[in-house]
């Protein structure tokens, strides 16, 4: 997505995205701006990339963090396989990933306690944190991006 500029110098680089069902693109658009706000470069992806496409990216950009948001309620599904992908590279074995939104259906993924069986499922296949889609979400993850340190440039 273009119109939003990089820092100069990224506190962090982030890839984003949505999932591969999902054509979502406001949920997007304000994850790049949070994330820009909190001095990370973005690398958006935007709505309906492939898995292959995600894995393709990553490998490319090498982030520091990955974040998949999903608005359809297919992203237990979606990222679930994705971040599966992901894990299976070495070079993404200790990337911090996250996923966050409306994850299921019902939208109760990552959203305690209805959502807890969702949340424990999709960290079991490798995401480092999961998100629902309430206020207090959008302020843990704030305060996640916060913590993740900076990879050593090589």
């Amino acid at each position: 997505m273009h119109g939003i500029e990089a820092p100069e110098s990224p506190r962090l680089t982030v890839v984003l995205a949505g999932t591969s069902s999902d054509s979502h693109t406001w949920n997007l658009i304000f994850l790049q701006l949070l994330l820009a706000e909190q001095g990370c470069g973005v690398v958006n992806l935007g709505p309906c990339p492939s898995d292959r496409m995600i894995v393709a990216e990553c490998l490319r950009v090498t982030p520091d963090l990955i974040v998949l948001s999903s608005v359809n309620g297919h992203g237990r599904v979606d990222g679930a396989r994705v971040v599966r992908l992901l894990r299976r590279l070495p070079a993404m074995e200790v990337v911090p990933i996250v996923i966050g939104g409306k994850l299921d259906i019902a939208g109760t993924a990552g959203t305690p306690p209805a959502g807890q069986v969702e949340a424990d499922g999709l960290t079991a296949a490798g995401f480092t944190a999961v998100f629902g889609d309430q206020d207090e979400d959008v302020r843990r993850f704030t305060r996640f991006v916060a913590s993740v340190p900076a990879r050593a440039c090589a």
